[in-house]
């Protein structure tokens, strides 16, 4: 993987030693390189930072085409790369390096914009095309790798990363329309940066004159329920499709010139990628493990799925102080603020996987959000299907079901009424998706500690409407089974802003780190999309086709467990006998210090007061108030560390 950056400018100012210094705020993200291209007139300029996996010796970006007219900068990986360089050579392309990057360029030239449907993988580029006078971006499907721009006075940037961007002079001002899309978990594509956006996954987004065009080339498509229900596949055939769809995903991520090792966790997704990934390989593969302390620590179960599959396991432990130590430097990389200690465990583990000397890991992202992991999607199911013989059966379900996620219930199910911002997805969709109820709870908690003049602060409906006018409502969510809807809402939100940045990308690069996605792969997704409910859940059993299409390279333990989200242990109180946890002390001096009253949304006077009060809290109350302790803190922290102005 790698960092890019592209200007699109009015005249000619942006000097090289300032795109340099740009260049150096990424520079985690390509540490073995850094070239930059200006056009003859200085007026489009591309950046790239290099971490090299592919063609080691000779993959220096910008690349540039033969003819001379076309100029590409390229983060990611390409898979099938192979056979689509043999075909472009045969229709009389040139190739310079050995990379994968260097096909995106020639495609370009042989399809224009249809270039997008031949790209496999994890990518975000941006071409030059001097020939029309655009830049030319694209975003893989997903959002795996983040892909920033800005329009400003007539100009155009995009960056890997914003704090490229504010190297560049764009100025750090917080968007308060996006920060109460961030608290409510609603937002899509804009970021927490004023005038700074996301290009959508799945889109180009077209540079010219100052201004920028948004088109779609994929979105994951859910086929209407009376399709689904009509289904006639054997369950033999529909395992078997999964099977072969999934495992060629993992084949194709082996691809690489270094060596590739996996992030293995205690659940069934990273223990299946492994899995395939193994068996494919003569050499034991590397699996590194987070060792957490106490009972949110799944080493052991992670231990035996690496012995069963001939892997070598390698345990990163991971204490309260670690956390504390790296909460500030995560925020950073992460440029948005957290609510879980997992983010800064990631960070941890990425730090040290590349001092044992790896630059890439599969990683187990995307199952859940494509196979309908969570318990929220369970509960949405159970409401809206299941063979029930009363509605009495149906809530002794549901109930037993959240019970039996005890570490993960204050995140995934917090007591409380759902906001009434919920009422419009509800008027959408004909229901509101459980996670966006539950969401919601933690929504209102932190609305009550918000400034009375803090912008946005009177209208905390405005997230909720938001998104909804950003999503194609009769094309891609009317008539879909409510387990659909909630997974396609969670894909437009929630994967890419949270999942696939603070648990992804932004851990992973910050130490150099490639991940790659098998589960994301869109030949997984575009089956998945069409599977019938039941081979999603099968009664209480959430992602019964990964269980059953992976059953020989995965544990019987494994088979039978239910799942158990990746989360960090929550903040603790001190006892008669243990100091303090340090994680919370660190986010309650932050809380409590004058810097916090810098930023122009919470009110630290009703902050430090909430505090106080849970002084005495007993576990159950901490637990539930620990997403909103770490959310304040890292908040405040993103203002520090960026300097953002109102």
């Amino acid at each position: 993987m790698c960092g890019l950056i592209a200007a699109q400018l009015a005249r000619a100012w942006l000097s090289n030693e300032r795109l340099d210094t740009a260049l150096a705020s990424i520079a985690h993200r390509g540490p073995d390189g850094s070239a930059s291209w200006f056009s003859h007139d200085r007026r489009t300029a591309l950046g790239h930072v290099r971490l090299s996996i592919i063609g080691l010796d000779n993959g220096t970006q910008p690349l540039g085409h033969a003819r001379g007219d076309l100029t590409a900068v390229v983060n990611g990986e390409f898979y099938g790369y192979k056979v689509i360089r043999d075909r472009l050579r045969e229709r009389g392309y040139r190739f310079i390096t050995d990379s994968d990057s260097e096909i995106a360029l020639h495609l370009y030239d042989e399809h224009g914009l249809a270039f997008t449907k031949h790209l496999r993988g994890e990518f975000a580029l941006v071409i030059a095309d001097r020939r029309s006078g655009e830049l030319i971006a694209v975003r893989d499907r997903f959002g795996i790798k983040p892909l920033f721009y800005a329009t400003v006075g007539g100009e155009v940037f995009f960056a890997s990363e914003i704090k490229a961007l504010l190297a560049l002079g764009i100025p750090a001002r917080w968007d308060a329309s996006a920060v109460w899309g961030e608290l409510s978990h609603m937002r899509s594509n804009a970021s927490m940066f004023e005038n700074i956006h996301q290009v959508p996954p799945g889109c180009v987004a077209i540079a010219k004159n100052g201004a920028v065009h948004i088109e779609r080339y994929w979105d994951n498509a859910y086929p209407p329920a009376t399709q689904l229900a009509n289904d006639r596949r054997s369950e033999a055939d529909v395992v078997a499709g999964f099977r072969t769809v999934l495992d060629d995903a993992v084949a194709e991520r082996l691809t690489a010139d270094v060596e590739v090792a996996c992030y293995l966790s205690g659940g069934l997704d990273s223990s299946a990628v492994l899995g395939l990934a193994q068996a494919r390989l003569n050499r034991p593969i590397r699996a590194f493990t987070i060792a957490f302390e106490g009972a949110y620590d799944e080493s052991p179960l992670a231990q035996r799925t690496a012995a069963f599959t001939g892997s070598n396991y390698v345990p990163v432990p991971v204490a309260p102080r670690d956390l504390a130590d790296a909460l500030s430097d995560t925020v950073w990389h992460a440029e948005k603020p957290i609510f879980n200690g997992n983010s800064v465990a990631k960070f941890l583990l990425s730090r040290a996987v590349r001092d044992a000397g790896i630059k890439v890991v599969f990683t187990g992202e995307g199952s859940d959000e494509m196979l309908a992991g969570y318990p929220m999607e369970r509960r949405d199911n159970m409401l809206f299907g299941g063979d029930y013989g009363s509605e009495a059966e149906r809530q002794a379900a549901i109930a037993a079901m959240i019970e039996s996620n005890p570490l993960s219930r204050a995140i995934m199910f917090p007591p409380g009424a759902a906001a009434s911002g919920t009422d419009h997805v509800r008027k959408m969709a004909g229901f509101c998706p459980t996670w966006i109820a539950n969401m919601s709870v933690m929504f209102q908690m932190q609305a009550e500690l918000m400034r009375t003049d803090a912008p946005g602060v009177g209208d905390l409906e405005a997230p909720y409407r938001n998104i909804l006018s950003e999503l194609d409502v009769p094309g891609r969510i009317a008539g879909r089974d409510p387990v659909n809807v909630s997974l396609y809402m969670w894909q437009k939100t929630m994967l890419i802003n949270f999942i696939l940045t603070v648990l992804a990308d932004r851990m992973e690069m910050a130490h150099s780190i490639e991940g790659r996605v098998p589960f994301l792969d869109h030949h997984v997704a575009e089956y998945a999309a069409n599977l019938p409910i039941r081979y999603k859940i099968r009664g209480a059993t959430e992602k019964y086709i990964l269980r059953e299409a992976t059953r020989d390279v995965i544990t019987a333990e494994l088979h039978a467990r239910q799942k158990h989200p990746f989360i960090a242990p929550p903040l603790l109180k001190a006892s008669k006998t243990e100091s303090a946890d340090p994680l919370r002390a660190r986010c309650e001096e932050i809380i409590r210090s004058p810097a916090f009253a810098g930023q122009p949304f919470f009110d630290q006077a009703k902050a430090i007061a909430w505090l106080d009060g849970l002084a005495d809290a007993d576990t159950q109350t901490l637990d539930l108030a620990s997403p909103t302790i770490l959310r304040l803190a890292s908040f405040s922290l993103m203002q520090q560390r960026f300097g953002i102005g109102g």
